[in-house]
């Protein structure tokens, strides 16, 4: 008995590390635009950018896959070969093709985040020191 409870603490763990994982992927995809409204967010999502763009670039073997599959097989579970995204989200969620299409989504939505998130910051600092308004200003 005291094994199968054991057992099943570990297929629990392993599933909050999928429904972590879903958020990290969450968050990374849109971020950018929570920086845009959050700027502190900007020290955490960096570097989750990095992270993902290194795993995805260079095939960076991710920890949290890796402590999936360990819980999982701690558990009695199966484990599964190749990656989270290959495991759960494509052909499941979307089909593969569109995995290209998906990626270039996410770095325009980051882009686009930071590119606001700059703006902001610019504008903030020329109010801040005084900047003269634009010259097409009538009396």
């Amino acid at each position: 008995m005291r094994m199968k409870g054991h057992a099943m603490l570990y297929r629990l763990l392993a599933d909050v590390v999928v429904v972590s994982h879903f958020g990290f992927i969450l968050f990374v995809g849109v971020g950018g635009l929570l920086v845009w409204r959050r700027p502190r967010l900007v020290w955490l999502h960096a570097p989750a950018v990095m992270w993902a763009v290194a795993i995805v670039a260079v095939g960076v073997p991710c920890p949290l896959t890796v402590l999936e599959n360990q819980l999982r097989r701690m558990g009695g579970e199966p484990v599964y070969r190749g990656g989270f995204v290959d495991h759960y989200i494509e052909d499941v969620i979307y089909p593969h093709r569109f995995t290209p299409l998906l990626q270039a989504v996410a770095a325009v939505v980051v882009v686009a985040g930071y590119a606001g998130w700059f703006d902001r910051r610019r504008r903030a600092r020329e109010a801040l020191l005084g900047a003269p308004q634009s010259s097409g200003s009538t009396r």
